[in-house]
């Protein structure tokens, strides 16, 4: 380190420790007198019994009255009444760069496989604040993510931000792996939150395959990892993007989802003691969303174009946490279960869904073709109980005629295999060439 260096190096070393001692756990909640600290800072609490010598993370929550309210980001066995509390005065920060290309790491930036982490890694901060409005460029290019349904009726920018809204087992991953392997996004960066551990690494291997993961960075937090852990593999996975994104890159980011992260984040309001809001979600619930989620977009460097997935209970679109990120995000796209069990895949209701960027994107050839067509998908489903029942007559309808001859030749459009690849070309010069001649 050069002399000039350790000038300014020297005034920000602490010359002492803080410290603070554990008075009570309760639940998910860790209460300490002391040390001195901040929200958002992290702090070690030395535990003793057969693990002497080990520390674990935790993170300022809160504070009630005079004590400080901690929330651990591993498990807490071995804590006692007394353990010391170590304050660090910095935020989380997780170390990033190229060579993580193609790793599995956990919420903390830790390899999952065990193995070293790559040397030249920059550490960065996973809490930033979301791009100034005016510096953020209009959305203006298309995004190609080589699922021809999205690419020819729903048509994604660079930067823009979509929410795929599912039932459970309707085919969200899967939507998310045919994305990751068929994008033409420079890198992709996946968030698995909240997901079963044995989905982990069948998303892996069967979803996102070797193609896929040599040109991503996989983040993975578990449903058995505490609250916390949770909460920060989302926004590591965000910090992650935009450090690409400000070295000039069009990076794909895919979060699955976004409802564990709300739950995630209720669990951690409600040892607080934040009241129960709207269904049991707590008010922070609602204010870290859009703080997650704006992170998101574009900048003057590059950009990250945003696919959020949202599980929806019971199929209910109007739930709380749907309606709220649906409200925050540039479009929507809902995968149907009527139509995953008649074996359309991927199962996008096309009339359900919008990109509200879409007709700012597209060519006005390629407008009309994508009106015709869900014109004639919506003409066909308004008739669709008439037509079964055989109360429809063959030439009553110049409209409904055309819709149910064109239906077919539209749901084999629609349907597309995983391992397909169809570019952005292929699709437009498809849906234009159905929606003119019929083939």
């Amino acid at each position: 380190m050069k002399a000039s260096e350790l000038l300014t190096f020297i005034p920000n070393i602490e010359t002492y420790k803080r410290f603070g001692k554990v008075n009570r756990v309760v639940g998910l909640m860790i209460e300490s007198i002391g040390p001195e600290s901040s929200i958002g800072e992290v702090c070690f609490i030395h535990v003793g019994g057969k693990k002497k010598g080990r520390k674990i993370m935790a993170e300022v929550v809160g504070f009630k009255e005079e004590n400080v309210i901690l929330m651990p980001y591993t498990e807490i066995q071995d804590i006692s009444p007394g353990s010391l509390v170590e304050a660090t005065g910095r935020s989380l920060e997780v170390k990033v760069g190229n060579s993580l290309i193609g790793k599995i790491i956990d919420s903390l930036g830790n390899p999952l496989d065990d193995s070293p982490l790559p040397k030249g890694l920059m550490a960065i901060q996973t809490e930033q604040a979301p791009p100034n409005p005016l510096t953020r460029p209009p959305i203006s290019e298309e995004m190609e993510l080589g699922v021809r349904a999205i690419d020819s009726l729903l048509t994604v920018g660079k930067g823009q931000r979509v929410g795929i809204f599912a039932g459970s087992g309707v085919g969200k991953s899967t939507l998310l792996g045919m994305i990751a392997r068929n994008t033409n996004a420079d890198l992709n960066v996946i968030a698995l939150i909240g997901e079963r551990g044995r989905e982990v690494r069948e998303f892996i291997e069967r979803d996102l395959g070797p193609e896929g993961l040599a040109r991503s960075i996989v983040v993975c937090a578990t449903s058995d990892q505490p609250a916390l852990m949770r909460i920060k593999g989302a926004f590591t996975a965000t910090a992650i993007a935009e450090y690409f994104r400000d070295k000039g890159l069009n990076v794909m980011f895919m979060m699955d989802s976004v409802t564990r992260v709300a739950m995630a984040q209720r669990e951690v309001g409600l040892a607080v003691g934040e009241p129960p809001a709207t269904k049991g979600y707590t008010p922070s619930v609602f204010a870290i969303l859009p703080k997650l989620l704006e992170r998101t977009g574009t900048n003057q460097n590059g950009t990250i174009t945003g696919i959020y997935t949202v599980l929806v209970d019971g199929d209910d679109m109007n739930e709380p946490i749907a309606d709220t990120v649906r409200g925050i995000l540039d479009g929507h796209f809902v995968l149907d279960r009527a139509l995953a069990n008649k074996g359309q895949y991927p199962a996008i209701n096309i009339l359900k869904s919008v990109s509200r960027l879409m007709n700012h994107l597209v060519s006005d050839m390629h407008k009309q073709a994508a009106e015709k067509i869900r014109d004639l998908l919506s003409t066909y489903l308004n008739a669709e109980d008439l037509i079964n029942i055989g109360a429809y007559k063959r030439g009553s309808s110049k409209e409904i005629d055309l819709a149910i001859q064109m239906y077919p030749k539209i749901i084999s459009f629609l349907k597309q295999r995983t391992d397909e690849k169809i570019t952005m070309n292929e699709s437009i010069a498809s849906i234009i060439n159905l929606a003119e001649n019929g083939e």
